[in-house]
C-alpha cells in the first residue's frame, strides 16, 4: 500500500493523487476519473496521507496510518466496518478493535469519521491492501567507492 502521493484537500470529499506541485497550489488527479484539477494553496489545506499518524498511548506515542488501515484491512471479515454515521460509542468501540492502544482522549470521533471515510474510499477502489512497501536498499559504502 503506497500513499505516498495522496492527499486529503479541505473542501473537497475523497482522496487525491498529486500530479504535479506548483508554487501556488497543486495540481490533484481524481483516482476515478482520472480528471486533473488545480487546487489553491490560498483556499485550500492539503494534507499527505503518508504523513497522517494516529496518537496511542504507549512509547512509541503514534501509529502510522498506514498500519492502522492494514489493522483494519486485516479485520475486514471479521469486524464489520461502521459507518461514519454510526453513534459516537459505536466508533469509539470499532477503534479500540482496530487499535486499542489509541489515545482515547486525543483521538477524536471526527478523526476517527474521517479514517473510516478514507479507508472505505481506498478500500472500494482497491488501493489498500497487506503487501508490506519495497524496502529501498541504500547503496554500501564499498558501492558508493566503486563507481
Amino acid at each position: 500500500m503506497n500513499l505516498e502521493r495522496l492527499v486529503a484537500v479541505s473542501g473537497r470529499p475523497g482522496i487525491f493523487r498529486m500530479a504535479a506541485n506548483r508554487p501556488n497550489g497543486l495540481i490533484l488527479e481524481e483516482l476515478d476519473s482520472k480528471k486533473r484539477m488545480f487546487a489553491s494553496g490560498r483556499v485550500h489545506q492539503f494534507t499527505p496521507l503518508e504523513s497522517i499518524s494516529i496518537y496511542t498511548d504507549d512509547e512509541q506515542d503514534t501509529v502510522d496510518l498506514k498500519q492502522v488501515f492494514r489493522n483494519m484491512f486485516s479485520q475486514l471479515e471479521t469486524l464489520a466496518l461502521p459507518t461514519s454515521k454510526a453513534t459516537p460509542q459505536d466508533l469509539r468501540s470499532y477503534f479500540l478493535e482496530i487499535l486499542p492502544n489509541h489515545d482515547t482522549e486525543r483521538v477524536l470521533i471526527s478523526d476517527i469519521k474521517k479514517i473510516i471515510k478514507w479507508f472505505s474510499f481506498l478500500n472500494d477502489r482497491g488501493i489498500i491492501d497487506l503487501e508490506p512497501d519495497p524496502v529501498v536498499e541504500e547503496p554500501t559504502e564499498e558501492e558508493n567507492t566503486e563507481a
